[in-house]
Formats: structure tokens, sequence, C-alpha cells
């Protein structure tokens, strides 16, 4: 008898060295793919529902999942290229304009902003250090825009590993809407056998944080846009609602919007609209950058049920942890988190409650 539980014993040390070693192999070998796969995993499911609505029209899954693929291809890849061509253009404009007002004559603040305490001089202060001496300052974008070819090098093998990513993601994002119901019963099937019934929660859990996760980001991009376009519109900004459009689009980007309002806030200045530059800089960092720690957890809160503290550390912790893809799996982690916590609290409450009903019970038998 000692016997045969010793064997089973080392058996199952030795499977369980096998399946861990097994387990380091395969995240040797997918670890390059984990991120695309998940990303993959995060837009097929906030686009099933329209995947569906396209495969109950043509009726056949592969062609229908074929044509999901090639719509979101051109939804990530036609805006990139638009806004590429864009800021290449605007980034020479905006160059051979800094020179020409700087040929001009000296810099001066409006005398509001020059009075203001503080912050005024200082402003003034730059501006002159800037105007009495401008080929100091042509000389220096000139030192920046050789560390910045420097750097090109680097951005465009980035550019391209992303692009490699996105196309990985792309491609299992196919497979995924062909094949995700199959794949979603054997995940479910496998996780039973550990978890058991409180699988359904989980995966309920981690299915609701997701979508609650994409809706936000989609409100906070749109909110920020129309902040934003508010700021443009009292700057005196041609066409505030097509930047205001632009910004909402970049604002998808966690962090983004500031590099539309700032650019756009410093082209002001550069052309002399004081006013109208400081203006729009003050409230983009008071307005817009706010709707972007804001809405985003409350949205994601009043759809989960989380604390908003919790899902504002999920999101930002995630960031900081998982990179861009953690915007997602922070939030979806603490939603496991807590969906255990209220399992676990929820079984401590039917424990105490069970004494005092089979208590309750006896004493009414007794009578």
């Amino acid at each position: 008898m000692i016997d045969q539980v010793a064997d089973k014993l080392v058996r199952r040390v030795i499977l369980g060295f096998l399946l861990g070693g097994l387990l380091v192999l395969a995240y040797a070998v997918l670890q390059l793919f984990i991120v695309p796969v998940a990303w993959a995993l995060i837009i097929a499911y906030a686009t099933w529902p329209l995947y569906r609505r396209l495969r109950r029209a043509l009726r056949r899954p592969t062609p229908s999942a074929l044509l999901m693929t090639l719509l979101l291809s051109a939804a990530f890849i036609l805006p990139a290229l638009w806004l590429g061509g864009l800021f290449r253009g605007e980034i020479g404009t905006a160059y051979t304009a800094v020179i020409e007002r700087l040929t001009q004559g000296p810099l001066s603040l409006p005398e509001a902003i020059r009075t203001l305490p503080w912050l005024g001089g200082w402003l003034q202060e730059q501006l002159d250090l800037i105007g009495n001496d401008p080929d100091a300052l042509r000389t220096q974008l000139a030192a920046w825009g050789r560390e910045g070819a420097d750097q090109l090098v680097a951005l465009v093998g980035d550019v391209g590993r992303n692009a490699a990513k996105l196309g990985f993601a792309l491609i299992t994002v196919f497979f995924l809407y062909r094949d995700g119901e199959k794949v979603l019963q054997q995940v479910h099937s496998v996780l039973s056998r550990f978890l058991g019934s409180r699988i359904d929660a989980y995966l309920a859990a981690v299915g609701g944080m997701t979508k609650a996760v994409v809706w936000g980001l989609i409100a906070t991009a749109l909110a920020q846009g129309f902040v934003a376009g508010l700021g443009y519109w009292w700057a005196g900004l041609q066409a505030p609602v097509l930047l205001g459009a632009v910004t909402a689009l970049i604002a998808m980007i966690p962090f983004g919007a500031p590099f539309v309002w700032g650019s756009i806030g410093v082209w002001m200045l550069v052309n002399g609209d004081m006013v109208g530059g400081i203006g729009l800089l003050l409230w983009g960092a008071l307005a817009v950058s706010w709707v972007d720690n804001l809405v985003r957890p409350l949205v994601i809160s009043n759809a989960t049920r989380i604390p908003f503290l919790l899902v504002m550390f999920g999101v930002l912790g995630g960031l900081a942890a998982f990179g861009l893809v953690g915007l997602f799996l922070g939030p979806v982690i603490l939603a496991v988190v807590m969906a255990v916590w209220r399992e676990w609290i929820e079984e401590s409450r039917l424990e105490a409650a069970a004494p005092k009903a089979a208590d309750a019970s006896a004493s009414e038998g007794s009578r």
C-alpha cells in the first residue's frame, strides 16, 4: 500500500516537471506572439456582434471572417497612413514658419499675460532669449534634426516591428472569427476541470470588463475630441470640427491627444497669437487631459460595478506594466480579482448563515 502511494506521488512529480518544462518551452516559442494574440482576442471579442451579423448575411463562416478581417485592416491602416502623410507635410511647414517668425523681430507677450505674477515674467524672459539670438535657436533646431535623423532609424525599426505585430494580430483575428466558438468551448472545458462551475463567473467578468474598456476608450476619445473642439472654436481656428475629429482619432491612443492640441497651441504662439495659444494650451492641460483620467474610469466603473479608484489603478498600472495592451489587461485582471473576492465573501456569508438556519430548524422541530 505504501509502495503504491509512493509510486503515484513519484509519477505526479514527474508529470508536473514534464508539464512545467513543456510550458516553459511553449512560452519560449510563443513569447513574441503573446501581445499580438492578446490584441486579436480583444479585437475579436469587441467586434463579435458585427461579425455575427455579417455571418448571418453571408451564411458562410470563412468568407465572413475574411471580409471582416479586411474591413478591420482598412480601419487600422488607412487612418494611420492619412495621419502620417498629414504630419509629414506639417512638420516642414512648421519649421519654416518658426524661422520666418524669428527673423521678424523680438517676440512680446500681451500686457495681460506679461504682468501675471511669476509666470508672465518667466515667459517673457524665455521669448527674449529666443528673439535676441535666433541663430542659436536655428543651430539648436539643426542639432535636434540630426538627433532626430539618428532616432528615425530606430523609429523605422519599431514601426516595422509594430506593423509585423499588427499583421500577426489580424491573421489571428481571422481564425478567431472562423473558429472562435469552438476555441471558447475548448477553453471552457479545460478550465472547468480546474475551477469547476466558478469558471462561468470568471469568464463573465473578463468579457464584461473587456467590453467596458472598449466602450470606455471610445467614449473617452469622443469626449476629448468634443472638449478640444470647443477650445479650437474659442481660439478662432479654422475647421474646429475637423481638428476635433483628428483629436478624437489620435485620442484612441492613450495620452495621444496632447500631441494635437499641444502642437496647435505652440503653432499659434509662433504665429504671434499669444492669447489664443496660451489659452488653448491651458484649456488642453486643464480640461482635455482630465477627460482621459476621469471619463474612461467612470464609464468602466459604471459598466462593471467595480470601484472607480480600482479601475483607475487598473488602467494606469496596466499601461505601466504591460504597455498599450495593459490598457485592457490591467482592468481585466482586477475584474477577475474582484470576482474571486466577491465569491469568497458570498461563501463566507452562506457558511455563517448555515449554522443559524440549522439552529432555527432544530428549535422549530423541538416544538
